[in-house]
């Protein structure tokens, strides 16, 4: 009896990792882990949470950057960060829904190794046509490029980005054929569009309205699942293709057996914080949508990229290295 009560008080303190309580959090600084260098789209809408949540919360909310493998390194900082309640991954969905396509070192996923919190918010890309190709609007683009198969190109950042695997899930959606050339981010790729290297680009709106003001670029559609509220009478892809949602989602996770207390608690916090109007107005300024859904839309809407893109990423042809 006594030998079967040591083994049960092991097996508790064994799991004890799994049963931490979120005693009052959060008690401490709250790390947020960002996968990508500072400046990016991810970067600023944890930023921008992060100073609205430390005045809310009475603890600093941290942003580390954690660049490397598309979203692997970050996935290796939470795990080997403290068990504490505290740290969290800030991310794009590509981390979940693409980098596992191109990466074989990414074997992790919501529910087995990380939890879904918080959609934080949604940010379309823009079809946008260099001046010299003519096309003004989704109608003409989809005519002139059936009319000219193979003939036009079109830039992304980098092959296996959301802007790639955008352009070829409407590809295949509308049976279009355009060459696909590939640049080292959306550094590189914005200037090949304005200066007329390739024809058409997805890009997000911010990097584009100056050029679209000079008349250098147009805008001709969207990839969310309705019209941007910063570009109404730029028309969605889903008009012509139903269901057609490549929007960029930005969301956190946590490393799976995190408190569900400090889980539920940051997702309150992150949903009072996406509708304040100070913060609206700098989301909005930046062309982000907010959200502030709680972790059983999160999931949901992660499975649901997850399958968009494992369709795009099958047409595009990517392979895992």
């Amino acid at each position: 009896m006594q030998r079967r009560s040591f083994a049960a008080l092991g097996l508790a303190l064994a799991a004890a990792p799994l049963m931490t309580m979120a005693q009052g959090f959060p008690s401490k600084p709250v790390k947020f882990i960002v996968p990508y260098a500072p400046g990016g789209l991810p970067d600023s809408v944890a930023r921008i949470v992060a100073q609205k949540l430390t005045e809310r919360m009475g603890q600093s909310v941290v942003v580390d950057n954690k660049p490397g493998g598309n979203g692997v390194v970050a996935y290796q900082t939470l795990m080997a960060s403290a068990y504490d309640n505290h740290s969290f991954i800030v991310s794009d969905g590509s981390m979940l829904s693409i980098t596992p396509q191109i990466n074989r070192a990414a074997t992790y996923a919501v529910g087995k190794d990380l939890a879904a919190v918080s959609l934080i918010a949604r940010s379309p890309l823009f079809l946008v046509a260099h001046a010299k190709t003519g096309v003004k609007s989704l109608s003409e683009f989809v005519d002139k490029v059936r009319a000219n198969p193979g003939h036009f190109t079109y830039g992304s950042s980098g092959i296996g980005s959301s802007h790639h695997l955008t352009m070829e899930a409407m590809k295949a959606g509308l049976k279009l054929d355009l060459r696909h050339v590939p640049f080292r981010g959306s550094g590189q790729s914005v200037p090949a569009l304005v200066g007329g290297q390739v024809d058409f680009l997805f890009a997000a709106l911010p990097s584009m309205a100056g050029f679209v003001k000079t008349g250098q670029v147009t805008l001709i559609a969207s990839n969310d699942a309705t019209r941007s509220p910063q570009a109404p009478d730029v028309a969605a892809i889903s008009e012509v293709i139903p269901g057609f949602d490549f929007s960029v989602t930005v969301g956190v996770l946590a490393r799976t057996g995190t408190a569900p207390e400090a889980i539920k608690r940051l997702a309150d916090e992150i949903a009072w914080a996406v509708r304040q109007p100070d913060l609206v107005e700098k989301f909005q300024g930046a062309s982000i949508n907010p959200v502030g859904a709680g972790p059983d839309a999160y999931r949901r809407e992660i499975e649901r990229e997850n399958l968009a893109m494992a369709r795009a990423g099958r047409h595009a042809a990517l392979r895992a290295d």
